[in-house]
């Protein structure tokens, strides 16, 4: 199957990330939002990003000009129909994602593959909801999408080898290194990372070490590019929160439970650099 056109749902963080990776890949990208004025935000943090690379002489003008127009935006699902494979990149929450996935399954054609970009519910489950679930895969991508070269692409009990083929092959085509994980929840680097970031809130709440120390620490003595908090706020600290009580109810294993720190933080709507403000000022 050949794919040519992209469709996303959701222009967010990671929606018009994923947007960007296909545009730049060479490849049409329809993103889809509620409002008219998130698209354009969406699309205001694609040009942005690809402004910056211009500057840095890694794309020329011409490249960036290229890559926006392969990009359209819609307010309307119907505008999906002209793609073959549709990612949804929408709330880490599984009613939303439900309704959203039954909505485009009923637009699209048999043919067309659709995936979620969750970080933690079950693609074995959504793929149920919908009434192709041997097309249904989970497609992972990571933050900032345009930088970060790992996918997950995780099967489903009823994903197809055919539909596990074309999207890995997509992956290569957008210039990602993709692994293949089977379902289960947080996948396999959300698994290990997740937990992680939960553990600095419970070292920060202990008081044990400052913010600036403990993130030092794990970069200094494991190598890490970024400390586990700061990246807490890269992510969002109520993604970090959706993604552990997923855990904790998947698994029902109490060391999943989330840190009440980080419980209080997402209640204040202190959620990180997309807020102003969560472990860090921003």
């Amino acid at each position: 199957m050949s794919i040519q056109t992209i469709g996303i749902i959701g222009a967010g963080t990671m929606g018009n990330g994923i947007a960007q990776a296909c545009a730049t890949a060479g490849l049409r990208a329809i993103m889809v939002d509620i409002s008219e004025a998130a698209l354009q935000k969406g699309l205001a943090t694609i040009s942005g990003s690809l402004e910056r690379l211009v500057k840095k002489e890694k794309i020329s003008a011409a490249d960036k000009d290229a890559a926006l127009s392969r990009i359209q935006t819609s307010t309307q699902y119907d505008a999906l129909q002209q793609a073959q494979l549709v990612i949804e990149a929408a709330t880490e929450n599984y009613d939303i994602k439900v309704k959203i996935l039954q909505q485009v399954d009923k637009l699209v054609g048999p043919e067309v593959i659709l995936a979620s970009n969750t970080s933690s519910i079950s693609i074995t489950q959504l793929a149920a909801v919908t009434g192709r679930p041997d097309k249904f895969i989970g497609m992972h991508f990571f933050n900032p999408v345009p930088v970060m070269a790992l996918v997950e692409i995780i099967r489903g009990v009823q994903t197809s080898d055919a539909t596990h083929d074309a999207v890995h092959a997509l992956a290569r085509q957008l210039g990602k290194s993709p692994i293949t994980v089977k379902n289960a929840p947080g996948f396999v680097v959300n698994r290990i990372l997740v937990p992680m970031i939960n553990e600095a809130f419970f070292v920060l709440a202990e008081g044990l070490a400052t913010p600036e120390d403990i993130d030092a620490g794990m970069r200094l003595g494991c190598n890490h590019p970024i400390g586990p908090l700061a990246l807490a706020d890269m992510i969002g600290l109520d993604v970090c929160l959706a993604v552990m009580e997923v855990y904790l109810k998947e698994f029902g294993d109490s060391k999943y439970r989330p840190c009440q720190l980080l419980k209080e933080l997402v209640a204040a709507g202190h959620l990180g650099r997309k807020t102003g403000r969560g472990v860090y000022h921003y």
